[in-house]
């Protein structure tokens, strides 16, 4: 339990103490029974109302909450764990600006001793090898998951993917980089924004062989669940991109859901399809773009697009597959 719990705790335990006190005591009227008012801060009788203790110290926060959630956002106990620091964010970080709470530099002995505690709380920080190994992974994700634009929940699934991997001895013979990349892959897939190993790769610093060697590795190993990937998860991604409307948007959908009914969809790249859909909403809905610019935001050839294009009408109309 952090420092700044114990000491809420502590406080809470005494405040109780005081008031059962108080409560336990008698009426020197009428020996009835007092009780505590903590919003007008006075002790009262509850029989015939005599006020026995005036202007009480209030021990309480200075902020009022009207729920149980209102106040829980609101208590001062430090920053929430998270799966996303190797030490889940309950160890002391020194800031590497050697200034004071003031702004002002600080002297040259006050620098060196500084430098001394940052050395010690770094050792301290990552006491074996497990601690490195995972500071490390957890970096990684962080890097590959912002180049991605991949959102904090998908870094926080990541972070437990990798963790369960160290925990259950399956990174022997494999890089941290690897099952790194692995886990963000994974986690991007089941939080319903993925990325493709194409994508992947390009922030990755090991080769997509590995990734994808080491994804399936994970995957059956620790049991995920993990569907196939929907090319309706890619269409806001690319329309964007492309800066296209809602109307070519909601076109792309309507053309993958046509391509899935037809069973156009089995064994093709869900990307080129995705891509293939947007750029023939595109055209569908008189707005300008070039296959030269869905294969660079889609990363994917011309070809693939459309052969997939091609496809898609042909579903879209009924026509029998050549």
């Amino acid at each position: 339990m952090s420092d700044s719990r114990l000491r809420n705790r502590r406080t809470d335990v005494q405040e109780d103490e005081q008031t059962d006190e108080r409560t336990d005591q008698a009426c020197p009227e009428c020996s009835g029974r007092l009780i505590v008012d903590d919003e007008r801060g006075e002790t009262v009788c509850e029989d015939c109302g005599l006020v026995v203790e005036t202007d009480e110290i209030d021990r309480g926060p200075e902020w009022r909450a009207f729920d149980s959630r209102e106040k829980d956002e609101k208590s001062r106990v430090g920053a929430p764990t998270t799966n996303m620091m190797h030490d889940k964010g309950l160890s002391t970080n020194i800031d590497w600006r050697d200034q004071d709470a003031y702004g002002n530099s600080l002297s040259s002995n006050q620098r060196q001793k500084m430098q001394r505690l940052r050395k010690w709380n770094e050792r301290f920080r990552t006491r074996d090898s497990k601690e490195r190994n995972l500071k490390q992974a957890l970096g990684e994700i962080d890097r590959m998951a912002s180049a991605l634009g991949l959102p904090e929940n998908v870094r926080e699934t990541a972070s437990v993917i990798y963790r369960r991997a160290l925990d259950e001895n399956l990174l022997p013979g494999r890089s941290i980089e690897g099952v790194s990349t692995a886990a963000v892959y994974a986690a991007a897939r089941q939080a319903g924004v993925p990325r493709s190993l194409d994508e992947i790769n390009e922030v990755s610093r090991v080769e997509k062989s590995e990734v994808a060697r080491t994804y399936r590795y994970v995957v059956r190993e620790l049991g995920l669940e993990v569907a196939p990937a929907d090319p309706e998860s890619y269409v806001p991604r690319f329309a964007s991109s492309l800066e296209l409307s809602d109307e070519a948007e909601h076109r792309a959908r309507k053309l993958l859901q046509n391509a899935k009914e037809e069973g156009v969809h089995s064994g093709k790249s869900p990307v080129g399809l995705a891509a293939a859909a947007v750029y023939a909403a595109a055209l569908l809905t008189n707005e300008k773009t070039t296959q030269g610019a869905v294969s660079e935001v889609a990363d994917i050839s011309e070809v693939t697009i459309r052969n997939r294009y091609h496809e898609l009408l042909e579903a879209e109309q009924g026509l029998p597959m050549a």
